[in-house]
């Protein structure tokens, strides 16, 4: 019996340091091989002019942030700048920011063709929708404080699932000139807040759930589309689930009807997310389709 209760006291141990030890690894971000970036920012050193009102510390879970307070740009330079620059806005529903997997996992395909490429950490609504953008803004306003030194005289605006809706933002809402990007890629973008083929969960965070009706209007970024608005190329799947392709389409036939050149490619299956996956099978395609697109920009 002595040995009996030796052995149970043993496993007894054994399994509660095995839970203990998987409570801890839940609770520490996974490992991920990641590049690192050439230059890191602090979007506002001096303090956000909008306090969006986050608390507590941000979440890094290794491949996204959760509560965003401390918004950065990363950028990549390459060894032979083109003269074009791209602003990556990762998704995550304004309600996380994914900026490893929809951001740094592509970068040497955006700096072997000779692109600056950065990507923003932005900080996360929380009842001020204006703050997202605000960052974008920041982050733009630093590259092209450094245009020279890196190499480039265009700088344009990228964003996936929900950063396109930020990005879509970016190139329909801005008031300056210099808030104006010269080009936008879109990656199986929210645009819409149309109830009818929307991301709801997205529109609710950034807008709140009882917003007035012409707020959610002025943020349904296919219906402020103009003759100035970026030229633009667009992907989506017919078979997204998450970010219907109709805010793709609705967005392309907006810009086509205000005389804006635009690309819209709309794959058959690939689902949603899957901008950083090996395995999408037209990821060859994208590649191919949206380096044409871009060298054609290419003074």
């Amino acid at each position: 019996m002595n040995s009996f209760k030796k052995v149970l006291s043993m496993l007894t141990v054994l399994l509660l340091g095995s839970v203990l030890a998987m409570a801890q690894n839940a609770a520490q971000p996974q490992a991920f091989n990641f590049p690192k970036p050439d230059v890191m920012f602090d979007i506002w050193p001096d303090g956000a002019p909008t306090d969006n009102g986050l608390t507590g510390e941000e979440q890094d879970f290794g491949n996204h942030v959760a509560n965003v307070t401390k918004p950065t740009l990363a950028v990549f330079l390459p060894e032979k700048p083109n003269g074009l620059a791209i602003l990556v806005c990762p998704g995550g529903g304004y309600s996380s920011v994914w900026d490893k997997t929809e951001g740094y996992a592509n970068e040497k395909w955006y700096t072997d063709r000779g692109i600056v490429y950065a990507v923003i950490k932005y900080r996360l609504p929380n009842g001020h929708h204006e703050v997202p953008l605000d960052d974008v803004h920041e982050a733009m306003h630093i590259l092209k404080s450094h245009a020279a030194e890196y190499g480039f005289t265009k700088l344009g605006i990228a964003g996936c699932s929900a950063g396109g809706h930020l990005a879509t933002m970016a190139a329909t809402h801005y008031t300056k000139p210099e808030e104006r990007p010269d080009f936008q890629v879109l990656f199986y973008p929210v645009v819409s807040s149309d109830p009818a083929i929307a991301h709801m969960g997205s529109i609710i965070n950034l807008l709140g759930r009882n917003a007035p009706k012409a707020l959610v209007e002025e943020y349904s970024n296919e219906k402020q589309v103009t003759a100035d608005t970026p030229t633009a190329f667009i992907m989506a799947n017919s078979d997204d689930r998450v970010v219907p392709c109709e805010n793709s389409i609705r967005y392309y036939e907006a810009l086509r009807a205000h005389g804006v050149p635009a690309a819209l490619h709309i794959y058959p299956v690939g689902g949603h997310g899957w901008a950083d996956h090996l395995d999408f099978p037209y990821r060859e395609a994208w590649f191919h389709d949206l380096g044409i697109w871009l060298d054609s920009l290419v003074d």
